[in-house]
Protein backbone atom coordinates (compact mmCIF):
# COMPACT_ATOMS: atom_id res chain seq x y z
CA UNK A 1 0.00 0.00 0.00
CA UNK A 2 0.85 3.27 -0.68
CA UNK A 3 -1.12 5.22 2.16
CA UNK A 4 1.74 6.29 4.16
CA UNK A 5 4.23 8.24 1.68
CA UNK A 6 0.71 10.16 0.49
CA UNK A 7 -0.19 11.09 4.04
CA UNK A 8 3.78 12.25 4.85
CA UNK A 9 3.79 14.36 1.45
CA UNK A 10 0.20 15.76 2.93
CA UNK A 11 1.72 16.44 6.17
CA UNK A 12 4.89 17.86 5.08
CA UNK A 13 2.79 20.54 2.90
CA UNK A 14 0.87 21.35 5.54
CA UNK A 15 3.63 22.50 7.76
CA UNK A 16 5.13 24.24 5.20
CA UNK A 17 1.88 26.11 4.58
CA UNK A 18 1.75 26.95 8.10
CA UNK A 19 5.52 27.84 8.13
CA UNK A 20 5.02 30.38 5.47
CA UNK A 21 1.59 31.92 6.99
CA UNK A 22 3.42 33.18 9.91
CA UNK A 23 3.99 36.65 9.58
CA UNK A 24 7.87 37.91 9.67
CA UNK A 25 8.99 39.52 12.77
CA UNK A 26 11.01 42.51 13.33
CA UNK A 27 14.41 42.48 12.00
CA UNK A 28 17.47 42.23 14.41
CA UNK A 29 20.66 44.33 13.16
CA UNK A 30 23.80 42.93 13.66
CA UNK A 31 24.83 46.45 16.32
CA UNK A 32 25.23 46.92 19.93
CA UNK A 33 24.41 49.96 19.68
CA UNK A 34 20.19 50.25 19.83
CA UNK A 35 17.92 53.27 19.95
CA UNK A 36 16.93 53.07 24.28
CA UNK A 37 14.59 55.31 23.91
CA UNK A 38 12.96 58.89 23.43
CA UNK A 39 12.44 62.26 24.60
CA UNK A 40 9.99 63.73 21.76
CA UNK A 41 7.75 66.46 23.57
CA UNK A 42 10.03 68.74 25.31
CA UNK A 43 8.46 69.99 28.59
CA UNK A 44 6.45 73.22 28.29
CA UNK A 45 5.45 75.08 25.25
CA UNK A 46 7.49 74.35 22.12
CA UNK A 47 10.04 77.07 21.36
CA UNK A 48 13.02 76.74 18.93
CA UNK A 49 14.26 79.75 19.55
CA UNK A 50 17.88 79.47 20.53
CA UNK A 51 18.32 81.83 23.08
CA UNK A 52 15.50 80.94 24.74
CA UNK A 53 13.82 77.53 23.38
CA UNK A 54 13.61 74.05 24.92
CA UNK A 55 14.73 71.72 22.04
CA UNK A 56 17.56 70.56 24.39
CA UNK A 57 15.05 69.11 26.56
CA UNK A 58 14.48 67.00 23.66
CA UNK A 59 16.99 63.92 23.17
CA UNK A 60 17.15 60.37 21.68
CA UNK A 61 19.22 57.95 23.90
CA UNK A 62 21.69 55.54 22.22
CA UNK A 63 22.68 53.11 24.32
CA UNK A 64 25.71 50.42 23.44
CA UNK A 65 24.66 47.06 24.34
CA UNK A 66 27.45 45.04 24.06
CA UNK A 67 28.84 43.14 27.32
CA UNK A 68 32.62 43.61 25.91
CA UNK A 69 33.34 46.15 23.29
CA UNK A 70 33.85 50.08 22.87
CA UNK A 71 32.28 51.78 20.05
CA UNK A 72 32.98 55.04 18.68
CA UNK A 73 30.02 57.17 17.41
CA UNK A 74 31.73 58.96 15.06
CA UNK A 75 30.32 58.44 11.52
CA UNK A 76 26.68 56.85 13.08
CA UNK A 77 23.50 58.48 11.13
CA UNK A 78 19.77 59.38 13.15
CA UNK A 79 17.29 60.07 10.82
CA UNK A 80 13.53 60.17 11.15
CA UNK A 81 10.69 58.93 8.86
CA UNK A 82 10.51 62.49 7.10
CA UNK A 83 14.63 62.56 6.35
CA UNK A 84 15.14 64.77 8.93
CA UNK A 85 19.40 63.55 10.06
CA UNK A 86 21.80 63.95 12.73
CA UNK A 87 25.44 62.86 11.82
CA UNK A 88 28.19 62.29 14.78
CA UNK A 89 30.70 63.99 13.39
CA UNK A 90 32.92 63.82 16.37
CA UNK A 91 34.86 60.89 18.43
CA UNK A 92 32.77 59.84 21.11
CA UNK A 93 33.46 56.35 22.72
CA UNK A 94 30.53 54.70 24.32
CA UNK A 95 32.01 51.68 26.94
CA UNK A 96 29.82 48.65 26.89
CA UNK A 97 26.40 49.61 28.77
CA UNK A 98 27.29 53.09 28.28
CA UNK A 99 24.55 55.35 26.71
CA UNK A 100 24.34 58.65 25.33
CA UNK A 101 22.02 61.24 25.01
CA UNK A 102 21.49 63.32 21.36
CA UNK A 103 20.20 66.15 22.95
CA UNK A 104 19.05 69.54 20.80
CA UNK A 105 20.37 72.96 20.52
CA UNK A 106 23.42 73.92 21.57
CA UNK A 107 26.07 72.53 24.63
CA UNK A 108 28.94 71.08 24.94
CA UNK A 109 29.25 67.52 23.96
CA UNK A 110 30.79 65.49 26.97
CA UNK A 111 31.70 62.05 27.67
CA UNK A 112 31.44 62.73 31.63
CA UNK A 113 28.04 63.75 31.08
CA UNK A 114 27.05 61.21 28.33
CA UNK A 115 25.59 63.97 26.30
CA UNK A 116 25.95 65.12 22.40
CA UNK A 117 24.32 68.29 20.83
CA UNK A 118 23.05 68.23 17.28
CA UNK A 119 24.21 72.24 17.40
CA UNK A 120 20.38 72.80 15.74
CA UNK A 121 17.41 74.65 17.29
CA UNK A 122 14.98 73.08 15.59
CA UNK A 123 13.06 70.36 16.90
CA UNK A 124 13.66 66.90 15.03
CA UNK A 125 11.11 64.52 16.94
CA UNK A 126 7.58 65.08 16.05
CA UNK A 127 4.85 65.14 19.16
CA UNK A 128 2.90 62.60 18.22
CA UNK A 129 4.68 59.61 15.95
CA UNK A 130 7.60 59.17 14.64
CA UNK A 131 10.27 56.60 13.37
CA UNK A 132 13.83 56.50 14.30
CA UNK A 133 16.74 54.65 12.28
CA UNK A 134 20.22 54.41 13.67
CA UNK A 135 22.42 53.86 10.55
CA UNK A 136 26.31 52.83 11.32
CA UNK A 137 29.30 54.10 9.48
CA UNK A 138 29.04 51.70 6.84
CA UNK A 139 25.71 52.93 6.02
CA UNK A 140 23.97 49.43 7.08
CA UNK A 141 20.57 49.91 9.42
CA UNK A 142 21.87 49.42 13.43
CA UNK A 143 18.59 50.15 14.87
CA UNK A 144 14.84 51.25 13.97
CA UNK A 145 12.29 52.86 16.54
CA UNK A 146 9.57 53.88 16.57
CA UNK A 147 6.47 56.00 19.25
CA UNK A 148 2.94 57.14 19.07
CA UNK A 149 2.06 59.36 21.98
CA UNK A 150 -0.21 56.72 23.48
CA UNK A 151 1.88 55.02 25.51
CA UNK A 152 5.09 55.32 27.77
CA UNK A 153 8.41 55.38 26.60
CA UNK A 154 11.55 53.90 28.11
CA UNK A 155 13.09 57.11 28.26
CA UNK A 156 10.71 59.83 27.22
CA UNK A 157 7.16 60.15 26.67
CA UNK A 158 5.59 57.81 23.63
CA UNK A 159 5.07 53.97 22.82
CA UNK A 160 7.56 51.44 21.45
CA UNK A 161 5.54 50.81 18.25
CA UNK A 162 8.27 48.88 16.93
CA UNK A 163 11.80 48.48 17.68
CA UNK A 164 14.41 46.04 16.88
Amino acid sequence: MRKFPVIAAAVAAGAMAVLTAVPAQAAEYSSALKVRGVQYDAPGRDSNSCSSGNTDEEYLTVKNYSSSATVNLKGYVVKDATGNRFTFTANHYLQPGDYVKLRGGHGSDSDARNVVYRDNCNFLWNNDRDTIYLYKPSGSRADVHSYTRSGSDRDGNGYIGYHS
